[in-house]
């Protein structure tokens, strides 16, 4: 299968792209004789550079289609759910600051009736890349301004208890493969706590190196990701227990 893996900027494909070949030169990404082959694309920052990067690179791919996109790369953590130098892979992809504020508070696009604010990635294969990864299955929220403070933070939890990052991409990469019908994941490597912005708490280097272990260890599973699959792909996922 070949797999589009969607990161922000140079430093986390790096990572991506290490990973994989440490992977696969140390026999881990052989999978049943064959390793990922994954190709890494920098789409930039924020959802609306990365559904434009995804949705041309998958546009472009008609002759040896995608079968499954991957975004990647660091993110904030939710300190009581992944500390700094964990892993998270998203069992939800939610677009935690689309639609509208209020004196009630927050409604979604969904609330709204305007679209959606939640992809689920395939249950299967989101649980076995946490299990192979070592790292927490649970939701990712994607938003245009970065949390730097904690009633923000507060706030976020508040709305998505189980969320465990936070990231600015996923959503993004997630709509475009939508559009093209093809399934993604999210993986993120936690370099700060989500709350109130503290460049020195920051531990981008240990983020990365992290990343590149994950994917190291993911070799296997992206060279056939559904193997373990049988019948249809669910539409959901049940371990997402949140209202959109």
């Amino acid at each position: 299968m070949r797999v589009l893996v969607v990161t922000a900027v140079a430093a986390e494909a790096e990572s991506v792209a290490a990973g994989l070949a440490a992977g696969a030169g140390s026999g881990a990404g052989s999978g049943s004789g064959h390793g990922a082959r994954a190709e890494t694309l920098i789409a930039g920052v924020g959802p609306a550079a990365a559904a434009a990067a995804t949705a041309t690179a998958l546009a472009s791919s008609a002759d040896d289609p995608y079968g499954l996109v991957v975004s990647a790369g660091i993110g904030g953590g939710f300190p009581h759910r992944a500390p700094v130098g964990s892993l998270v892979v998203a069992d939800a992809i939610v677009a935690a600051d689309l639609g509208a504020d209020g004196p009630d508070g927050f409604l979604s696009v969904e609330e709204l009736g305007f679209g959606r604010a939640v992809h689920l990635p395939p249950a299967g294969p989101a649980a076995r890349a946490a299990e192979a990864a070592g790292a927490l299955c649970a939701p990712v929220l994607t938003v245009s301004t970065v949390t730097g403070t904690a009633a923000r933070a507060a706030e976020l939890s508040g709305r998505h208890p189980r969320a465990a990052a936070e990231a600015m991409e996923g959503f993004g990469v997630a709509e475009a493969a939508a559009v093209h019908g093809v399934p993604v994941l999210e993986i993120r490597a936690i370099s700060n706590p989500v709350g109130p912005r503290d460049r020195a708490a920051w531990r981008i280097g240990d983020a990365l190196n992290a990343l590149r272990d994950g994917f190291q260890r993911l070799g296997p599973l992206l060279a056939d990701p559904f193997a373990d699959d049988t019948g249809d792909l669910p539409a959901g996922n049940p371990l997402f227990e949140e209202s959109p």
